[in-house]
């Protein structure tokens, strides 16, 4: 007799709930998971083109601490409006969130291709973060649709999988990309796998066949923009095609034919939402009605609040602060969420389903969520600086070579811990994974200048990797068993905020303890006149001490990132409780299309 997979909590019996819908086909689920693929990897394809988006918008390489806006954007956009689209995809469904959010990360590619300035940058970033956030918890609402709870890890796992090989595969596709072309050739990569994706998803996702007026006026109002804004020199320069780029008006730069074309044809395609709902590329009927149900108050304050702490975090020079602006955004912070807890307790339909979380093995979910960002956030980014510290000094390649070694076991663990979930209770599989990440994390803390030269630290690498990638399918598939299928959507992105927040709450407060070390051990090394009286220009002691300093610091990051993992480990075998809970009836998402 086969072995029985090991059942996750049933969703709602069919007394509590409509019963279910049709869901969307494999297809769809392929391409939104390859969206988060190109969006994950975008990430990391920015941070290595940074210095030249620097120059190419005119920031001088000696004014790097700018460039804090063009990260601090994209994750500003990315957090703050999770809980927005998580409740959209709720409300109107899984596709128009996914094609919106490909629209948004287009656009906001677009934007970054063209800029020549910071401020445009920064506002295509900000754009570019937001849709690459509303990917996730719609991508994982609609696994959750598409599978029952007792399949549903495995897929959740891929997801996951693909999620973090962005972190592999974006600096692969960034260097070749920049082997061949310029930055801004990054962006209009982007741009046309953004614009591809969405439509796809329009074309496999929706019930009914879309509108083909539509669908033809939308590329021809992103080309006309996309021209106008690239103004590419071999079409602008040309004696007849230059024409397209020349005001009609004099003195009135916005009215050159291709301008008129991008807004008679956007004008149009909204024209065709409203006269014809059906299969519209653009679903604007009903949007007032949207309005009222999504609850705007509540969604600003959201917004504000987590923006705010964003920001505070991602903003802070580590070397001087734990926060930015600590005495206006923490306190700004703090009333927008106190407002939007009162206010969510009033409203009959609240933009978080606050209710839903009461059960145990949800907001415990959130909790090792918040862990697990704190503890891989400390790893993604001291391994590298370590590396550059002892064996690769100066080196930023062989770094990241070394911390190449931590993220390939990443996605081999979701996997394998979707996999697992089907025979193991899902928070000993969560369990399992964070105590071999703190294990590994806590082998850190012993390592020395040469550490990195031995196999073994190939193995304690690989073991973080496979420990952090075996918590991400089991903590997604207890939160998305627990809570009804009708607020999958806002309990997805709850998920997605909180690891965002740990990872930079974490980083914060750890890299603050171990610098307060390393002060410390600095202070008491002492002056190289006491040490090497005869040379104190050149002292060997006094720089070994201070060398021996900088192990310390790191050794501290590893070291609160051990607790952080462990912590998470305990808390996943308290917390993440597989029987059912209490969760808030209602009906199921709409159909999408």
């Amino acid at each position: 007799m086969s072995r029985s997979p090991h059942p996750l909590p049933a969703e709602p019996a069919a007394a509590e709930a409509p019963a279910p819908r049709a869901v969307p086909g494999l297809p769809l689920v392929v391409l939104a998971t390859l969206a988060v693929l190109v969006t994950a990897a975008d990430t990391y394809v920015v941070v290595l083109a940074l210095p030249d988006i620097l120059t190419g918008v005119g920031v001088g390489i000696d004014e790097l601490q700018r460039a804090a806006p063009i990260i601090g954007g994209f994750l500003l956009g990315y957090t703050a409006t999770l809980p927005l689209l998580g409740r959209l995809a709720d409300l109107r469904g899984r596709v128009p969130v996914l094609a919106g959010c490909l629209l948004l990360f287009a656009v906001g590619s677009l934007l970054t291709a063209t800029a020549t300035g910071l401020g445009l940058a920064v506002a295509g970033r900000g754009l570019q973060g937001v849709g690459a956030g509303g990917l996730v918890p719609a991508t994982l609402a609609l696994v959750a649709d598409r599978w029952p709870p007792e399949r549903r890890a495995v897929p959740l796992g891929v997801v996951g999988a693909v999620q973090e090989a962005g972190a592999v595969l974006g600096p692969l596709a960034g260097a070749a990309v920049l082997a061949v072309a310029d930055w801004r050739a990054v962006f209009w990569l982007n741009l046309l796998l953004g614009l591809g994706l969405a439509a796809g998803v329009v074309l496999t996702g929706r019930d009914r066949r879309p509108d083909p007026i539509g669908l033809a006026l939308l590329p021809v109002t992103g080309a006309a923009a996309g021209l106008q804004l690239a103004e590419p020199p071999v079409l602008a320069e040309d004696v007849t095609l230059g024409l397209a780029w020349v005001p009609l008006a004099d003195g009135v730069a916005a009215s050159t034919p291709l301008v008129l074309v991008a807004v008679v044809a956007g004008l149009a395609l909204v024209a065709r939402g409203v006269s014809h709902p059906d299969g519209a590329v653009l679903p604007l009927r009903g949007l007032p009605r949207l309005v009222r149900e999504v609850d705007v108050p509540g969604s600003l304050l959201a917004v504000v609040a987590l923006g705010a702490l964003v920001w505070a975090f991602a903003a802070a020079d580590p070397a001087t602060e734990v926060v930015a602006h600590g005495p206006v955004l923490l306190p700004v912070a703090a009333l927008a969420a106190v407002g939007f807890w009162l206010h969510e307790r009033r409203t009959p339909d609240p933009v978080l389903p606050l209710r839903a979380l009461r059960p145990v093995g949800a907001w415990g979910a959130l909790l090792v969520n918040l862990l697990v960002g704190a503890a891989l956030v400390a790893a993604l980014v001291d391994v590298p600086l370590f590396a550059r510290a002892t064996t690769t000094p100066g080196d930023q390649l062989g770094a990241a070579l070394v911390l190449l070694r931590l993220l390939v076991a990443v996605p081999v663990g979701a996997v394998a811990g979707g996999w697992l979930c089907r025979v193991v209770p899902p928070r000993w599989v969560a369990a399992g994974g964070m105590t071999l990440a703190a294990l590994a994390l806590w082998a850190m803390t012993g390592w020395g200048e040469r550490s990195l030269d031995g196999a073994w630290s190939t193995v304690v690498l690989l073991a973080a990797g496979l420990g952090f990638g075996l918590a991400i399918a089991p903590v997604n598939a207890v939160l998305l068993a627990i809570t009804s299928p009708a607020v999958h959507g806002s309990a997805s992105a709850l998920a997605v905020v909180a690891r965002t927040v740990g990872m930079l709450v974490g980083l914060s407060l750890l890299t603050a303890v171990a610098l307060r070390r390393f002060t410390a051990e600095v202070a008491a090394i002492g002056s190289p006149l006491t040490l090497c009286p005869a040379s104190p220009a050149d002292c060997p002691a006094h720089s070994a001490a201070l060398d021996q300093a900088l192990l310390t610091q790191l050794h501290t990051v590893f070291a609160g990132a051990a607790v952080a993992a462990g912590s998470a480990a305990v808390a996943a075998v308290l917390l993440l409780r597989e029987g059912r809970g209490r969760t808030t009836a209602g009906p199921r998402p709409p159909a999408d299309g």
